[in-house]
């Protein structure tokens, strides 16, 4: 191996191993064993394998559909991660991260089957590792779909101590003539906004500048205005709006349903608005949760920039 490691007669290695260089395998390894059950939990009788391979088996029950079709979607958790951080709290944003993706692709009327996760860090952290996966499972088990597979890396250097990336991929199926894309939308129709659950996962750069820069807050810090500390409130998950709208669209014509993220409820309502058509929002007509407030009057942030950051209190509009 040219001076990389030798072995002496009695088998010690005497050179570089990848543990030195950062990555700590037999650490992955414990924590692998650890998720098996969490990871087994979510499996159906779809699942035709078990962790380990080097793909995931998933056979789907095709018999109520006419011409099934897949939708897939991909996302991460953004800089809320940061918070967890800071409060050292990781069972939440594996919640946050599939709540996100399984209601990008419940809002074109599929239900999901099975999600894959990525979980990058700069240094192994069992403990948080596995935290994360038990929120990821959670997530799964909310919705009703597999935790498929999934990658953990150990990336020494590109991330700072005790920081981590999560992204996930989700992928569900509906009825061709069931998908939900907007086209059915019409002058006179209503639009109803279903509440958020505080922030959700989309305007923490502006939200952690806010609070931690301009107010000096920490995430300890007690908020009468919230009744909790503010790591817990902007730690809340994501909200699944996944089974009641799964019901809602078998049992009433839904034309349309906007998940409200990046963009706000203006940028959202837009991508299933067809040509011709605009949306008339009462801004008046719910209550503005006082975290959103709080953030505006802090920061002294327009009404405008806070309706196209953040949720303002509505999560999904149908």
């Amino acid at each position: 191996m040219d001076g990389i490691w030798e072995e002496t007669k009695v088998g010690v290695r005497t050179g570089l191993t990848y543990r030195d260089a950062g990555v700590d395998i037999d650490a992955a390894e414990r924590t692998k064993r650890r998720i098996r059950d969490l990871v087994r939990s979510t499996f159906g009788p779809e699942v035709l394998s078990d962790m380990g391979l080097f793909g995931g088996l998933f056979m789907p029950e095709l018999g109520g559909y006419e011409e099934p079709v897949l939708v897939a979607s991909t996302d991460g958790v953004g800089t809320k991660l940061k918070v967890a951080f800071l409060a050292d709290r990781h069972d939440t944003v594996g919640v946050d991260l599939v709540h996100h993706c399984a209601n990008d692709i419940v809002v074109q009327g599929a239900r999901p089957l099975f999600f894959l996760d990525y979980l990058a860090m700069g240094e192994h952290r069992e403990e948080v590792a596995v935290a994360v996966v038990e929120g990821v499972a959670r997530g799964c088990r909310d919705v009703g779909c597999a935790l498929l597979g999934g990658e953990m890396a150990e990336l020494p250097e590109f991330y700072g101590s005790g920081e981590y990336d999560l992204a996930g991929t989700i992928v569900g199926i509906v009825d061709r003539k069931k998908i939900l894309d907007g086209s059915k939308v019409r002058p006179g129709d209503v639009l109803l906004g279903l509440a958020s659950d505080g922030l959700h996962t989309n305007g923490y750069s502006l939200a952690r500048k806010v609070f931690f820069e301009v107010a000096g807050w920490g995430v300890d810090r007690y908020v009468p205005e919230l009744g909790c500390t503010l790591g817990e409130e902007l730690l809340r998950p994501h909200r699944s709006y996944v089974q009641p709208l799964l019901k809602l669209t078998d049992e009433v014509d839904v034309h349309a349903l906007a998940h409200i993220t990046g963009g706000g409820i203006p940028g959202n309502l837009a991508r299933v608005m067809p040509d011709g058509c605009s949306a008339e929002v009462r801004l008046r007509s719910w209550e503005v949760p006082p975290v959103f407030r709080m953030i505006q009057d802090i920061g002294k942030v327009e009404e405008g920039e806070m309706l196209r950051t953040f949720n303002m209190g509505i999560g999904m509009v149908v």
